[in-house]
């Protein structure tokens, strides 16, 4: 029986740690930090006449649809425009994405007919790129106005090699399901984003806004599925930093349903996976403390340990308590079963196109962590490609 407990504890506190705890502490590190050295000063910005240049680039596949709508986005950006170079990237685009970027003769097409996957498109596309910086969103986001200026003055630090804008999550009616979860999750992840950047650095990057110094860039192989995580953290493995910043920001519809945000999911999932074995040096304390801690803590752990943990909690919640190993273990399992039970009700609303919020926060972290375990089935018969199914968005 001591063993159950220790197994039964040991996976709980993993389960705590990973979604609350780390937050907790990450939070009471950075006041710490505060205490002695002070909140962080934003760079100055230099003038217009020694802003750097910057290219702005967007790797795109049979986006037709939504190729004015991102131009249009594009041309309203507060940068000199002699400054700034319009990239797109179209990998093995069948539709008529490239003749609708022919009506923008300042647009620079690069285009492969074969579809290889955005990390393809990505080590092509920055290959060809001599901008200072290269700022990189996806064709269906929209950027706020003041991004760049923004992403620049990050760039004033010479640690810091990346800036992770913000990611915010539109609905399109109230009650999405797909979208408002995605929302709330990204809510809590920017929250956590910003606190690991005042600690040391944030712990990648996303791909619907980020920025890099283009001479950085290091190629990956084609087979990466978190390309953008990827190509930040190789950063923070050389001595950079991310930062973090919620004043340059994308702006997406959530996913058209939870079949289509699930395809996300497990993409995520499988891609943390390799992410996690790839970068495993990072997880090396006596290479960078803080980094390791971060890295395991908000991300390593998520997407290998925590979800196991969490599903072996049921049976051996449920064997202490068969066992009479004491009222704390009956106690915890009756609240693991009404927390499966919400999300069952979250599930049967959401099946049904409605929703309650407490039912649904319990539904969409059950949702999640199950994910993970399709991003594994994935990975383990994964081919080498880097090509995905996209997600249709709402």
């Amino acid at each position: 029986m001591t063993t159950l407990k220790i197994l039964f504890w040991t996976c709980l506190f993993i389960c705590f740690y990973t979604y609350i705890g780390y937050g907790v502490l990450l939070y009471l590190l950075v006041l710490i930090k505060r205490l002695f050295k002070g909140k962080p000063q934003q760079p100055d910005m230099p003038d217009d006449n020694r802003l750097p240049t910057v290219a702005f680039m967007v790797c795109a596949y049979n986006e037709q649809d939504v190729v004015d709508l991102k131009m249009q986005n594009i041309r309203q950006l507060d940068y000199p425009q002699e400054r700034l170079h319009v990239v797109w990237v179209t990998d093995g685009s069948t539709d008529q994405t490239n003749e609708r970027l022919k009506n923008y003769p300042d647009v620079k097409i690069i285009y492969t007919p074969e579809r290889r996957g955005k990390t393809a498109a990505l080590n092509h596309g920055l290959s060809m790129v001599d901008s200072d910086i290269t700022v990189m969103t996806d064709a269906n986001t929209l950027v706020n106005r003041e991004a760049l200026r923004v992403i620049v003055r990050c760039m004033q630090n010479p640690q810091v090699a990346c800036v992770a804008g913000e990611k915010r999550v539109l609905s399109r009616s109230q009650g999405d399901v797909a979208a408002e979860g995605e929302g709330l999750y990204w809510k809590y992840e920017s929250t956590l984003k910003r606190l690991d950047s005042e600690l040391y650095s944030t712990m990648g990057a996303a791909g619907e806004l980020n920025a890099i110094r283009t001479h950085l860039y290091q190629p990956m192989p084609e087979s990466t599925l978190l390309d953008d995580f990827i190509m930040s953290m190789k950063l923070v493995e050389k001595g950079y930093k991310i930062a973090y910043t919620s004043d340059a920001y994308a702006m997406e519809y959530g996913s058209a349903n939870m079949q289509e945000e699930s395809k996300r999911k497990r993409r995520i999932a499988a891609g943390g996976l390799q992410s996690s074995w790839w970068l495993r040096n990072m997880m090396n304390p006596f290479n960078n403390l803080t980094v390791a801690f971060q890295f395991v803590s908000h991300r390593v752990l998520r997407w290998t340990v925590t979800p196991i943990a969490l599903i072996a909690l049921i049976p051996l919640n449920v064997s202490l308590v068969m066992a009479k190993a004491g009222t704390i273990y009956t106690i915890i399992g009756i609240l693991q079963l009404l927390f499966y039970l919400a999300a069952l009700g979250g599930y049967l609303l959401e099946q049904r196109g409605s929703k309650n919020k407490l039912l649904y926060v319990a539904y969409y972290f059950l949702f999640m962590n199950i994910n993970v375990f399709r991003g594994m089935r994935y990975l383990a018969t994964h081919q080498g490609t880097g090509t995905w199914e996209k997600a249709k968005r709402g």
